[in-house]
């Protein structure tokens, strides 16, 4: 899926156009997309949380990745020219989903947090954003080890294990093929959640996150798209439910 978030999306006037800078900006985008697409990715499956992990004591820090811009986007419509009409249509949402609050997402890590401290855990917000991609490569590969080496968090925060929330999109989905949509609009979040042991750099959980949310009743009311808006904070909320609930148990 390809994000374009920078650009302007789909629910304005069918007449309006992208501006020069606006059509080169998504050119360059695309353009490293694409060679970027070629080459071999290894994903980590989703791995079911491990109860054990919250057994022995340990102090467990909960972090959040930066929280990217409320926008939208489009998979499916891939093409140069058609994902360029598919954004200067919609201008209208993009608009309006720039103008939506994340606040409940940003409380996200204090609430995992004393769910943790509700089980007697010692638990640490990490109140700074954690930047993943900073940290260095681990060197030992193998299923279930974090492609990254967060071991020295462990030092630098005085924690023996680290919950990570990582969102990448938070908006409106609305899926595309070529320039026809194939579905209405939907609220829509997407990220990853896990926990890293600091002393194995092993998982102990890793849960994908792809929450999206139909608005009830109508959905193409510009410009304030209230039922949109109304899917947009469900949507929140069930993604908050799937981060919380191993915790909850």
């Amino acid at each position: 899926m390809t994000k374009h978030g920078s650009l302007p999306n789909e629910y304005g006037d069918e007449g309006t156009l992208m501006s020069g800078s606006r059509i080169a900006s998504l050119l360059a985008g695309l353009a490293s997309i694409l060679l970027l697409a070629g080459c071999a990715v290894t994903r980590q499956e989703p791995l079911a949380f491990k109860t054990t992990a919250l057994q022995s004591p340990a102090r467990i820090g909960v972090a959040m990745t930066p929280l990217p811009a409320v926008d939208t986007w489009f998979p499916g419509a891939s093409c140069l020219l058609c994902l360029a009409a598919v954004s200067a249509s919609n201008s209208s949402l993009t608009d309006h989903a720039r103008t939506l609050p994340r606040d409940d997402l940003s409380g996200l890590k204090v609430e995992l947090a004393q769910r943790l401290a509700a089980k007697g855990i010692n638990a640490q917000v990490i109140e700074t954003d954690l930047d993943v991609k900073a940290l260095p490569d681990a060197s030992t590969k193998g299923p279930n080890l974090a492609d990254k080496d967060f071991k020295a968090l462990q030092d630098k925060y005085g924690v023996d294990k680290i919950v990570v929330i990582s969102l990448s999109n938070i908006g409106f989905e609305r899926t595309y093929s070529a320039y026809f949509p194939t579905a209405e609009p939907k609220g829509a979040i997407q990220g990853v959640a896990y926990m890293v042991d600091l002393g194995s750099n092993a998982y102990d959980w890793y849960q994908p996150l792809s929450v999206r949310k139909a608005a009830e009743g109508q959905w193409d009311e510009a410009p304030k798209f209230p039922g949109l808006t109304n899917a947009y904070f469900q949507a929140i909320e069930l993604s908050k439910d799937e981060v919380l609930r191993p915790f909850s148990q």
